[in-house]
């Protein structure tokens, strides 16, 4: 570990110095231990791992952009893992207080979506003769025919608007007297 750090810290000296080999072989070798401490990270916050490139990357460009802030009499690894820290934090601060579960073993034990209640047929029929004639006649046109509202306004001699008003409380209305029954 700390022939790992020393090699670190002469490598991002060569980097500071100009030379970009030395700078391409330091990532090289920090991103697998930044990836493995980023999943380390969100597993232990309860998240899903499969972000953990995201945040090397977030890593690497904050080292990229700080790396004139480093002290170079200082050994590398702490100034990469006080960043490394601090992109955890923040990525974990976006995604708020979630919690993600996988539910695929748990698929065929959830309950689904509860069946939508229908009324009978013979029962909407009779609520729609209860209507008064004209929303009876556009939900008719609309609903059972599939007319468009364009076609309604002009079967009707209507206007657009008014068959969307005559449609809309006819719905309301059929609506309120199924509840009731």
């Amino acid at each position: 570990m700390r022939e790992r750090e020393d090699e670190w810290t002469g490598l991002m000296r060569l980097a500071i110095s100009g030379d970009d080999g030395a700078y391409h072989r330091l990532l090289r070798s920090v991103t697998p231990v930044l990836r493995a401490a980023a999943r380390r990270g969100l597993s232990r916050a309860g998240q899903p791992v499969d972000q953990a490139e995201d945040i090397v990357q977030d890593i690497l460009l904050a080292v990229h952009l700080k790396r004139h802030t480093w002290d170079t009499n200082a050994p590398f690894a702490p100034w990469l893992f006080a960043i490394a820290r601090n992109k955890l934090i923040d990525s974990l601060r976006r995604r708020g207080r979630r919690v993600f579960v996988d539910i695929d073993d748990f698929a065929e034990t959830l309950a689904g979506e509860p069946a939508p209640e229908i009324a009978p047929a013979g029962e909407v029929a009779a609520q729609l003769q209860a209507l008064p004639a004209r929303q009876r006649e556009v939900l008719q046109s609309i609903a059972v025919e599939s007319a468009s509202i364009k076609d309604t306004a002009r079967k009707f001699s209507m206007s657009e608007g008014a068959v969307r008003v005559a449609l809309h409380r006819g719905l309301a209305s059929l609506t309120a007297r199924l509840k009731e029954q």
